[in-house]
Order: structure tokens, then sequence, then C-alpha cells
């Protein structure tokens, strides 16, 4: 007598298998350039920020910092608007990972909750995305400062 719990896993493979055959397969190509396209101007954008900020008499790193808060607040201003996921949907991670993407997944969850008022809708919802990652990215940075403690002594 057949085990039931085989049959089922043996056509649930079956089916994945077939749906497979149909599914379309992204253009892996076109997106690579996408990306590379969408990411790379945002990299222009900003290195026009720190050429304007150092024109305007700011050192490299001051320049740098402040290309640094001019990119979040125009990654902030077209989520609000609407045009970020646009670009995103285009651009792919080159608009993900990229400042811009970071300012965009702090703005995008609070603007979806916004009805639901000012602090369960929009200051709730504002780090969902990112706060983990400002965790994680504060906790790596302690791990590694400590390892480098231990190893070098200072």
């Amino acid at each position: 007598m057949p085990d039931p719990e085989q049959a089922r896993q043996r056509e649930q493979a079956e089916f994945a298998a077939l749906a497979a055959q149909y599914h379309p397969q992204p253009p892996l190509a076109r997106n690579l350039a996408w990306a590379f396209v969408v990411g790379g101007l945002i990299c222009v954008v900003g290195q026009l920020f720190i050429f304007a900020f150092q024109a305007a008499g700011l050192t490299a790193t001051q320049a740098g910092a402040r290309a640094a808060v001019a990119l979040l607040a125009v990654g902030s201003i077209l989520t609000a608007l609407g045009v970020y996921d646009e670009i995103g949907r285009y651009g792919g991670a080159g608009a993900a990972i990229p400042i811009t993407g970071f300012a965009n997944s702090i703005v995008s969850p609070a603007m979806e909750f916004r009805t639901e008022g000012l602090v369960f809708g929009f200051a709730a919802r504002l780090f969902s995305i990112a706060g983990p990652v400002i965790t994680f990215g504060i906790l790596a940075a302690m791990g590694s400062a400590l390892v480098r403690f231990l190893l070098l002594g200072r």
C-alpha cells in the first residue's frame, strides 16, 4: 500500500515542475542593465551634490555628509510624491541599495499608515523596516569594535 505522504510529495513535485515550465523567466540582462544605470545615476547625483558643497567651501568630509543628507531628503520627497516607486520598479536593486533606497524604506511604510494617525500610524511604522537595519548596523559595529579591541588591544 503506497504511503499517502509520499504520494502527496510526488504530486507536489510534479506540479512544481509543470508550473516551472510555464513561469516566465525574468529578462536578467535587461534588469541588470537598468539596475546599473539607475544606481549609477543616483551616485552621479550624489557626486554632483559633493562637488556643489565643496564649491561652497566645505571640506570633502563635510561635503560628503551633507550630500548624504541631501540624498536622504531627495529620496524621502520622491517617495512621498510616489515617484520613487516608479524608479524602483525599473531600477530594482539599483534604486534600493543607495542611501535613497534607505530613505524610501523609512518613508514608504510611514506614508502607507498615515491614515491611522500621527502616533499609531506614522510614527509606529516609520522604522518598521529600517529599524532592524539600524539595530543590526549598531550591533555589527559594536561587535567589530570589540573584536578589534581584543585582537589589537586598542
